[in-house]
């Protein structure tokens, strides 16, 4: 005999693979039924059709029951809620309708932390994609914007293929290697190029800050477009409380543009974390390194900025491969030398905790 309530506990303990919560907590599972051979009927309610992680749900509710003694067996059926019933997951999951940025601020545990750079090609966004997934490994929650809106990389960086799933007005961040990704490159066309002024700007940043259910993760890390424009702007005031790293090169000129990025970050009362210097080196298949942008361009900008120089990554071809290839090189080089930096990376990032503010955040008029 099956223990009918055991079973229905057991499944309905199954999260939700986007939303984070019990099937029976968000009102998905519908009806579990177990016939006299042991088998199991369970139907479960979709907020959308055509949900892109069935596959993984059926899986889990399979687990799940086959985990009761008894069981010989499992079929999952599928349904779809109605309006009024997604409205009401939306509500259990999000509480009332907020219209304005509530993550990072006071109150709120997330630490938003701006990736910056002066200029284009130092590898800011390869090392945003990697500390993020580094931090997710290291057990956190964690969320990532892809602020870069004319030059968007961060979902083909981590290989994600599918679209955000929309709850009423609500977005839900797709997810992959542990962290959630919203990026302009889900709602553009591939062929269709950026062409926006400021306030165009400002309202997209707006809507990925307040449409989107980001659950309140241990980190939301922003993957800046480079220098100083109105993105930066933007974000410095949706964000005051925020940190920011820099990323440059070992080069000299790239050091001198990133200071800019640095001292804007300071303008605007953001506590600077440190400094990442990448590219630093290549290590030969003889042991050498082969310091081919030269070298103290982190060591320089962190003493300019009167911070920390957090790391140093070397030039390895597994984080460009894994770049094209969307996997990034933290989640299948784990024994890498680059890998191994942005470990460091991260546990430098978990260790520095933001200073307690003692002043006003700064505001910037339009």
């Amino acid at each position: 005999m099956v223990d009918v309530d055991a079973l229905r506990a057991a499944i309905g303990a199954v999260q939700d693979p986007e939303l984070h919560r019990g099937l029976e907590d968000l009102g998905m599972l519908r009806d579990v039924t177990v016939g006299p051979d042991g088998s199991v009927h369970v139907v479960v309610a979709l907020t959308v059709p055509g949900c892109p992680l069935k596959d993984k749900l059926t899986d889990d509710v399979t687990a799940a029951a086959e985990s009761v003694d008894g069981v010989a067996g499992v079929v999952v059926e599928f349904t779809t809620m109605s309006d009024t019933e997604r409205a009401g997951v939306v509500e259990t999951v999000r509480g009332e309708n907020i219209r304005e940025v509530t993550i990072g601020t006071a109150g709120s545990k997330t630490r938003v932390i701006g990736i910056a750079s002066g200029k284009g090609g130092v590898g800011k966004s390869s090392v945003t994609a990697n500390l993020a997934v580094a931090l997710a490994a290291r057990g956190n929650r964690v969320g990532l914007i892809d602020a870069d809106v004319w030059g968007y990389s961060i979902p083909r960086m981590l290989g994600l293929d599918r679209q955000p799933v929309v709850l009423n007005d609500v977005m839900i961040p797709p997810e992959v290697h542990g962290v959630a990704v919203m990026s302009m490159d889900f709602f553009v066309d591939p062929d269709q190029a950026v062409i926006w002024r400021g306030p165009m700007l400002h309202k997209a940043l707006e809507q990925f800050l307040v449409d989107v259910l980001w659950d309140d993760p241990d980190y939301l890390l922003i993957d800046m477009p480079p220098g100083t424009g109105d993105v930066a702007i933007s974000l410095s005031q949706f964000l005051p409380r925020s940190e920011a790293i820099v990323v440059t090169t070992p080069q000299s000129t790239a050091e001198r543009v990133a200071v800019k990025a640095g001292l804007m970050a300071e303008k605007v009362n953001q506590e600077v974390l440190g400094v990442v210097e990448n590219m630093s080196w290549f290590t030969g298949d003889d042991g050498t390194r082969y310091t081919i942008f030269g070298e103290g361009g982190g060591e320089a900008l962190a003493a300019r900025l009167g911070t920390d120089l957090l790391v140093q990554i070397p030039l390895v071809p597994a984080v460009r491969e894994g770049a094209d290839g969307g996997l990034p090189a933290v989640a299948v080089d784990p024994d890498g030398e680059a890998v191994a930096a942005f470990d460091r990376l991260a546990a430098a990032v978990e260790e520095r905790k933001p200073r307690v503010r003692t002043h006003p955040e700064l505001v910037i008029n339009n």
